[in-house]
C-alpha cells in the first residue's frame, strides 16, 4: 500500500512527468518535421524565437485546455456528492488552468501573426500591423473566439458554486475548442470540411481523454473511497474518446496525404509515430478497465498499480500532445489546394456537380463526415439501448425503433444524398434539404421517444452525479425547455427563423461558410424537433395543451409556412443574389426561376408533414376523449354510479320545489295556477 508522503506525490510526479514527456516529444517533432526551420530565401523570417514559440506555446495552450475540460466534466459527471473535496477542487484548479489556456491562446495570436506576417514582434510596425489586421485573418481570428470563450468557462467556474455552474463550464469549454478546427492545416486541404470536421472530433475527444486522466490524478486524494466509481465512470469516456480520436485520425490523415507513399515524408513520420501512440494508449486504456478497476472496487485504498498505470499512460498521452503540436506545424505533402476549376468549387470548396438526371435522387452521394457520423452513433445507441431491453426482458415497440431508423436514414439522404450535394449550388434541392430535415425527419425522430428510452435503460444516480439520465431530465423539466416547448413559442421559432434565415444574409453564410452550414442544419433539425415534440411527442417535458388547442397552433403555422412558400414564388428578388448569380450553372439557365421551384417545394414538401401531424392530434385527441370515457366508466364500476346517482337526486329536488312554489303561489289571494 502506498504511504501518505507517497500519495501526495502522485499528482505532481504524474503530471510533470507528463509535461516533461510532451516537451521532450514536441521538440523532437519539430526537428524532424521542421516545423521551426528558418524561411525560405526571399520571404521574410519573423526569428527564432517565433518559430520555436510557437510550437512550444500551443504546447502550453492544449495541455492547459485539456485538463480544464477534464477537470470541470469529471467533476460534473463522475464525482459524487460524499466527495466535496474533490467538487471544490476542481474548479479552483480549472480556474488556473483555463487562465493559463487564455495567456497562452492569446500569446499564440501574437506569434502567429509574426509568422504570418513575417515579422518580429520586436519590430516597431509590428503591434500597429497587429491590431489592424489581426482579426481579418480567419486562423488568428477563431484563436481570439477560442480564448474568449474560455474566458467565459473560467468565469463561470470561478462564480459558481453548484454543480450545475460546473457543468455549465465544462459545456463552453468544450465550445471553446471548436474554434481551433478552423485553423490550421484543415483550412488549407483538398477537402477543407472534412477536415475541419475530422479536426473537431479530434481536439474535443483527445481533451476530454488527456484531461479527464489529468483530472483524476489531480483529485485522487480527495476521492478516497470513492476512486474506483470515479476510475469506471471516466473509463466509459475514455473508449469514446479513443473512438472519436481513432477515426477522426484516420479520416484527418487521409485527407492530408496523397497516398501511402507519403509515410515516408517528415510528415508521414509523425503520422506513424502518433499512431503508435494511440495504439500505446488504447491498450493501457483496455488494461486499466480489466485490472484497475477491479483491484480498486475489492480495496479503494490499494493506489499502487494504479498509480503506476496512470503515470505511464500520462506519459504516453504527453508524448501524443507533444508529436501532435509540432504536427500542426509541419507542411503535409496534400497541403497546397490546386486553383479551383469553376466558381462553384471556388465558392463551395467542392467539385461543381453534373447536371441531375432521373436517377440522381439515389446514385448521387458524398459523404459528410460530420452529419453522418452522428447520424451512425445515434442509430448505433438507440439501437444498443433496444438491445439491452430486451436482454433483461423488456420489451419496446417495433414502430418506435423503425421510426428512429427512418428518420436517420432520410437525415443521412438529407446531407449526404442528392439534397446535400445540390443543394450546395442549387436553390430548389436546398429547399427539398431543408424541409427534408426541418420537417420530416424531425416527426420521425420525436415519434420513436429516445429520451423515454434513455430513462429505462439508464440506471438514476443516487450521489448527487450527473448521468446521461440526469442531464436529460434536468433538461427536459428546466424552464429554458418551459419556454421554447411553449406550442406558440415554438412554432414562432419555427417559422418565423426560416423567414428571418432566408432573408437576411444569414443564408448567404450558410452557402459560403463551413460554421454557417453546420449552424443551419442544428439549429432547423432541433426547431423541427421541439415544434413536433409539443404536437405529438410523446417523450416527458413540459405539460402539453390540449390536443384540440394544439391543432390550432398547427393549422396557424401551416398558413404561415404556406405564405412563406408563396412569397418564394412570386418573389423577383435572387436570394443570396452575389452566391446564385456568379455561379452560371449550364444545368440552371435562370437562378430566379429555380428559386421560385423553391418556394413550391417548400409548400407542397411542407403539406405532406403538416397533414400528418394534423392527423396524429385528431387521433391524440379521440384517444384522449376514448381514455375520459373509460375513466368514467371506471370510477362508475367502483361507486355504481354515484355521479349519476347525485345527478338524478339534484334533478329531483329541482322538480319538487319548483312543484312546491307552484302550490304555495296557487293558494294565496290572487294566485293562480299554470295551464
Amino acid at each position: 500500500m502506498a504511504t501518505a508522503g507517497t500519495a501526495q506525490r502522485l499528482p505532481r510526479t504524474a503530471l510533470a512527468l507528463t509535461v516533461l514527456a510532451a516537451f521532450v516529444a514536441c521538440l523532437v517533432s519539430v526537428v524532424v518535421g521542421g516545423a521551426a526551420a528558418p524561411s525560405a530565401a526571399g520571404l521574410q523570417d519573423p526569428g527564432a524565437v517565433v518559430r520555436w514559440g510557437l510550437p512550444l506555446v500551443r504546447l502550453v495552450h492544449d495541455l492547459a485546455a485539456a485538463l480544464t475540460v477534464g477537470l470541470l466534466l469529471l467533476a460534473a459527471v463522475a464525482v459524487p456528492d460524499r466527495a466535496p473535496g474533490a467538487l471544490a477542487l476542481a474548479p479552483r484548479l480549472a480556474v488556473r488552468t483555463g487562465t493559463t489556456w487564455i495567456v497562452a491562446g492569446v500569446v499564440g495570436v501574437v506569434l502567429g501573426f509574426a509568422d504570418v506576417s513575417g515579422t518580429s514582434p520586436s519590430s516597431s510596425v509590428f503591434w500597429a500591423q497587429l491590431q489592424r489586421f489581426v482579426w481579418s485573418i480567419e486562423s488568428l481570428r477563431e484563436g481570439l473566439i477560442s480564448a474568449l470563450l474560455a474566458a467565459v468557462a473560467v468565469t463561470i467556474a470561478a462564480v459558481g458554486t453548484t454543480r450545475r455552474a460546473t457543468l455549465w463550464a465544462g459545456i463552453v469549454s468544450v465550445v471553446a475548442i471548436l474554434p481551433l478546427a478552423l485553423a490550421g492545416h484543415s483550412a488549407s486541404t483538398l477537402e477543407h470540411e472534412t477536415a475541419v470536421n475530422a479536426l473537431a472530433f479530434h481536439l474535443v475527444g483527445a481533451a476530454a481523454w488527456i484531461g479527464g486522466l489529468g483530472a483524476l490524478v489531480a483529485l485522487r486524494t480527495q476521492l478516497g473511497t470513492w476512486l474506483p466509481v470515479v476510475v469506471e465512470r471516466f473509463s466509459k469516456v475514455a473508449g469514446w474518446s479513443l473512438f472519436a480520436v481513432a477515426l477522426s485520425g484516420v479520416v484527418s490523415a487521409g485527407v492530408r496525404m496523397s497516398g501511402l507513399a507519403d509515410l515516408g515524408t517528415a510528415y508521414g513520420a509523425l503520422i506513424i509515430a502518433k499512431v503508435v501512440a494511440l495504439a500505446v494508449l488504447g491498450a493501457l486504456g483496455a488494461a486499466q478497465r480489466r485490472r484497475v478497476v477491479a483491484r480498486l472496487r475489492e480495496d479503494p485504498r490499494s493506489r499502487q498499480a494504479f498509480a503506476q498505470l496512470v503515470v505511464v499512460e500520462l506519459a504516453v498521452m504527453g508524448a501524443a500532445v507533444g508529436i501532435a503540436t509540432a504536427l500542426a506545424r509541419t507542411p503535409n505533402p496534400n497541403l497546397d489546394r490546386p486553383p479551383a476549376a469553376t466558381i462553384a468549387e471556388a465558392l463551395t470548396n467542392y467539385p461543381e456537380p453534373a447536371a441531375p438526371t432521373g436517377s440522381s435522387w439515389i446514385t448521387m452521394w458524398r459523404w459528410d463526415w460530420l452529419m453522418g457520423t452522428v447520424a451512425v452513433v445515434a442509430l448505433a445507441l438507440y439501437l444498443g439501448a433496444v438491445v439491452r431491453l430486451h436482454r433483461r426482458g423488456d420489451r419496446w415497440p417495433l414502430s418506435r425503433t423503425v421510426s428512429w431508423v427512418l428518420g436517420w436514414l432520410v437525415f443521412i439522404w438529407s446531407t449526404c444524398g442528392a439534397p446535400g450535394v445540390y443543394g450546395r449550388v442549387s436553390f430548389s434541392w436546398h429547399m427539398t434539404m431543408h424541409m427534408s430535415i426541418a420537417m420530416l425527419v424531425p416527426i420521425l425522430l420525436v415519434l420513436a421517444a429516445p429520451i423515454t428510452l434513455v430513462m429505462r435503460v439508464e440506471p438514476s444516480r443516487k450521489d448527487g452525479s450527473y448521468g446521461i439520465r440526469e442531464i436529460l431530465l434536468g433538461m427536459v423539466h428546466s424552464k429554458y425547455v418551459a419556454f421554447w416547448a411553449n406550442p406558440i413559442v415554438a412554432a414562432i421559432n419555427f417559422v418565423f427563423s426560416m423567414i428571418a434565415f432566408y432573408f437576411t444574409g444569414l443564408f448567404g453564410l450558410a452557402l459560403t461558410t463551413h460554421t454557417g452550414h453546420v449552424l443551419m442544419v442544428v439549429h432547423f433539425l432541433l426547431a423541427g424537433y421541439l415544434f413536433a415534440m409539443v404536437l405529438v411527442g410523446p417523450d416527458p417535458g413540459p405539460r402539453k395543451w390540449a390536443p384540440a388547442l394544439r391543432l390550432v397552433v398547427l393549422f396557424a403555422t401551416i398558413s404561415f409556412h404556406a405564405f412563406f412558400g408563396v412569397a418564394l414564388q412570386e418573389s423577383d428578388t435572387l436570394l443570396a443574389g452575389d452566391f446564385f448569380g456568379a455561379l452560371y450553372l449550364p444545368w440552371i439557365p435562370d437562378p430566379l426561376l429555380d428559386q421560385r421551384i423553391g418556394g413550391t417545394i417548400a409548400w407542397g414538401i411542407g403539406d405532406v408533414p403538416s397533414l400528418l401531424l394534423a392527423m396524429m392530434l385528431v387521433w391524440l385527441w379521440v384517444r384522449a376523449d376514448d381514455a375520459e370515457a373509460r375513466r368514467h366508466d371506471r370510477q362508475a364500476d367502483r361507486d355504481h354510479d354515484a355521479d349519476l346517482a347525485a345527478y338524478n337526486a339534484r334533478l329531483a329536488q329541482i322538480s319538487e320545489r319548483d312543484a312546491q312554489a307552484k302550490t304555495h303561489g296557487a293558494g294565496m289571494p290572487g294566485g293562480h295556477l299554470e295551464p
